[in-house]
């Protein structure tokens, strides 16, 4: 207590969004859903499932990015989520490649 200072750099907040700019985003997430909906809709064959994967990767950016702070977040903590995503993104491909060979219907 004597001393110490209680705001530390960690509980800092200076990149906390507005009212207006986390509405907007989540008014973007919607429309984005609505669109992912109608792309599932809409028969446009094999590129169906990439335009949905498309869409949902922006939608997961804007989630990351704003709601959960990374993009003010330091490069350590980008650089980790970089190699997760990365793992994801090669453990994805390969169950794809299993998948559109496999699968008959």
């Amino acid at each position: 207590m004597s001393g110490h200072n209680e705001h530390t750099s960690v509980d800092k907040h200076d990149h906390v969004p507005s009212y207006g700019k986390n509405v907007m985003i989540w008014l973007v997430l919607v429309a984005l859903t609505a669109l992912t909906v109608t792309v599932a809709s809409i028969n446009l064959g094999d590129y169906t499932f990439f335009f949905a994967m498309l869409i949902a990767s922006v939608k997961a950016m804007l989630v990351i990015n704003i709601f959960m702070h990374i993009k003010y977040d330091d490069l350590l903590m980008k650089g980790i989520l970089v190699a997760c995503g990365f793992i994801f993104t090669v453990i994805f491909v390969i169950y794809s490649f299993d998948l559109f060979n496999t699968y008959t219907g």
